[in-house]
């Protein structure tokens, strides 16, 4: 299982274009993707959970990736997440 700690750190949040862009990127991978917060799991291959998870400037969160290619969904998703600029 590929896991790490993640951080929000634009100004603006996962909003819909972000949200949306990540969304996209999740479903290409296989593996179950998790976003785990100290309230909830978010499941980031749908939008409408994704949206829902509240994820704004300074949101920690766990993502977890577990399948067969859970290191390359784990590593993408993290570089996404950490350039995010808007």
């Amino acid at each position: 299982m590929y896991k790490t700690q993640l951080v929000v750190k634009n100004e603006t949040g996962l909003h819909a274009r972000p949200a949306s862009d990540l969304t996209n990127l999740c479903q290409k991978f296989e593996s179950e993707i998790a976003f785990v917060t100290e309230n909830a799991t978010v499941n980031p291959k749908s939008i409408i959970s994704l949206l829902s998870g509240g994820f704004s400037k300074g949101t920690e969160f766990t993502l977890q990736a577990e399948g067969p290619d859970e290191n390359a969904a784990g590593e993408q998703i993290t570089q996404y997440i950490n350039g995010l600029r808007e």
